[in-house]
């Protein structure tokens, strides 16, 4: 991990100002969520990519009842479902 040599203060609420030229670099916008992980003793920002929550892929992913799932388990699951003559 580079360090980027820039240095912010957090304010009253706890909030950090990324700088205009990182948000660039890394394509975050406005809005865009934001994932907050820790590692020891450092805190770690990434742009936030939803995961299946069956396998863990970011590919693909699409939201379903609140839930990320990626398009091939979704098909394991249409394969799953009970066919129309058992019912």
């Amino acid at each position: 991990m580079k360090p980027a040599g820039v240095v912010r203060k957090v304010d009253q609420l706890g909030r950090i100002v990324l700088p205009k030229s990182l948000r660039k670099r890394y394509q975050m916008n406005e809005g865009d969520p934001v994932e907050i992980l820790v590692s020891g003793d450092h805190i770690i920002l990434e742009r936030f990519r939803p995961r299946c929550v069956f396998c863990g892929s970011m590919e693909q992913v699409s939201d379903f009842k609140e839930r990320h799932i990626c398009s091939a388990c979704l098909g394991e699951m249409y394969h799953l479902r009970p066919s129309d003559a058992q019912a």
